[in-house]
């Protein structure tokens, strides 16, 4: 009687460890999935090619700049 005792709660706490962890696992899931659809438009710099999101770069007239660095030193070039 004894070992069915020890055997049962070995298999209860087992139980709860494998449950307890699969809860965790997909709550991890969900906040990737979430974290993943969100998406930002990414524009390129028109002096150095790189793309950055949008709502980080600077714009002037119709080309976006990924610091205030490569502005300047575009609105040089051209002139």
């Amino acid at each position: 009687m004894g070992l069915f005792r020890l055997l049962f709660w070995i298999a209860l706490i087992l139980a709860i460890i494998w449950l307890w962890r699969r809860v965790a696992r997909s709550k991890r899931q969900r906040s990737k999935r979430s974290r993943t659809l969100q998406t930002h438009t990414m524009v390129r710099c028109h002096f150095c090619r790189v793309h950055v999101p949008q709502d980080k770069a600077l714009s002037h007239g119709n080309h976006w700049y990924c610091c205030n660095d490569h502005l300047e030193k575009s609105l040089t070039r051209d002139q």
